[in-house]
């Protein structure tokens, strides 16, 4: 009789496509885990929107296994230093001899599995580690064998490797037994999300990420940059738990640009999870990125301003700059952003306002239901020009010629700034004083030109020391 095998969920909810759930039980049963974190996730800036969507999908998670017959076991300790000791106890208690898990890029997270083998090993239990949830799991190398430090080398690299290494998705687990009901309670550390905008049920997350390919996929290269349309996949908050596998993504994107009679290898939005994977491979080649420090860190000696004011301004979504302002709230009231807003968003701060990007890294962690940290670290370095392949320091945003390109008719900004609601053509992108005034809009916090010859003087001045 083969033995039962215990299966650790971490950044992995889903069953579809989940290698340790579909290894696992080719060797024999399997119990399922997950164990919370809450003061560890507190101390990474989880946000609660996000663990909500987890704790959401956990219920999910659990009525599937349910069904199944598998039995699913929900712990919580403190830290992740706490973990080991948890599944040691679970593993004896239940005669458990094997442990599968997905790894984890972060640095924490892979102190934390080290940590979790060890034990483990002391125990008597093997534990199996399996790849990364990367779309291209291979290290990604240059001809010298270094990590790449820009993109577009690594992405022609990551390309030619994933269709070397290609798979298709592992299936969802088997029954094993009888079906029995599933005794669930929310946990104290869920906080609220939109569920109305993020259902948390795996079948219909699925079904998102089908409808986004066949309605939007083709359309994705023009429209993705403007946030007032429904041109982006809103999958993030998935992704950056984990809950559709890379291989699934993947084998979409190939399917629906097949059926449009697309080349599915120069797909935008493949080369957007591209990026995703990039970040995630820097944080494994550069330890550094995982305890607040620059990519390039001769920016390190940027004299960042202490401005509390403005970064409260920021915050709060009264820059008096609409665009900025209606991003700022988009994410208090959702706890999402569009990518392009995001851009526009972090070079205001970091550029004009001057203010530390990890200010602003850690903001954006507190508030978004898809904050990931490799993603949220690589985004705000690109922005602030401190990070790998990152925007030329004297590239600063305009944040009203942005917001005329972008959102030329002001919808989005009249959707989450609704003071300005009445304004017609370009004085939405830039109320007059006097409008300003009258509708209770604040005014510019600074004055963009000036603000952004200080930037460039700030950066231009770590070359001459």
């Amino acid at each position: 009789m083969k033995a039962t095998q215990l299966v650790w969920l971490r950044n992995d909810l889903r069953l579809d496509d989940n290698p340790a759930l579909s290894l696992a039980q080719q060797q024999g049963a399997i119990e399922v885990v997950f164990i919370a974190t809450p003061q560890q996730w507190q101390q990474h800036d989880e946000s609660p929107a996000k663990q909500g969507l987890k704790a959401a999908c956990l219920e999910d998670i659990g009525k599937q296994l349910a069904v199944r017959g598998i039995p699913f076991h929900q712990r919580e300790v403190a830290y992740f230093s706490d973990v080991a000791a948890e599944l040691v106890a679970l593993c004896q208690q239940r005669e458990l001899h094997a442990v599968w898990f997905n790894q984890e890029t972060p640095l924490d997270e892979r102190r934390r599995d080290l940590t979790v083998a060890e034990s483990l090993a002391e125990a008597g239990i093997a534990s199996h580690a399996l790849d990364s949830d990367l779309i291209v799991s291979a290290p990604v190398l240059t001809q010298q064998g270094e990590p790449f430090k820009v993109f577009t080398p690594y992405y022609r690299r990551w390309l030619q490797l994933l269709q070397q290494t290609q798979r298709q998705p592992f299936p969802m687990p088997t029954a094993q037994s009888d079906a029995f009901e599933f005794d669930y309670q929310k946990p104290d550390w869920a906080g609220d999300f939109r569920d109305d905008l993020w259902p948390s049920v795996e079948e219909e997350v699925l079904t998102k990420l089908h409808r986004f390919c066949e309605k939007r996929l083709k359309a994705y290269p023009e429209r993705r940059d403007y946030p007032a349309e429904p041109a982006t996949s809103t999958l993030s908050p998935y992704m950056a738990i984990g809950r559709i596998g890379p291989r699934r993504l993947l084998a979409s994107i190939q399917y629906h640009c097949g059926a449009q009679g697309m080349e599915w290898q120069g797909n935008d939005w493949l080369r957007e999870l591209a990026w995703r994977d990039f970040y995630r491979q820097l944080l494994l080649h550069f330890p550094r990125l995982s305890m607040e420090k620059p990519f390039k860190p001769e920016t390190d000696n940027v004299i960042w301003q202490q401005d509390e004011a403005g970064f409260q301004a920021w915050c709060d979504g009264k820059t008096g700059f609409p665009i900025v302002d209606a991003a700022m709230r988009q994410l208090r009231q959702t706890g999402w952003m569009h990518n392009r807003l995001r851009m526009i968003a972090a070079s205001f701060l970091t550029k004009l306002l001057l203010i530390d990007w990890r200010r602003g890294e850690q903001f954006f962690m507190q508030q978004l239901i898809d904050g990931e940290f490799a993603a949220n670290n690589g985004g705000w370095q690109w922005s602030a020009s401190t990070g790998c392949d990152a925007a030329p320091y004297f590239r600063v945003f305009n944040p009203t010629r942005q917001s005329e390109r972008f959102d030329p008719e002001g919808e989005f900004i009249r959707r989450f700034v609704p003071e300005l609601s009445s304004l017609k053509g370009k004085q939405i992108h830039d109320p007059s004083p006097e409008i300003r005034q009258n509708l209770g809009y604040p005014e510019p916090v600074i004055d963009y030109k000036l603000a952004r010859q200080l930037a460039i003087d700030a950066f231009a001045r770590l070359k001459t020391n």
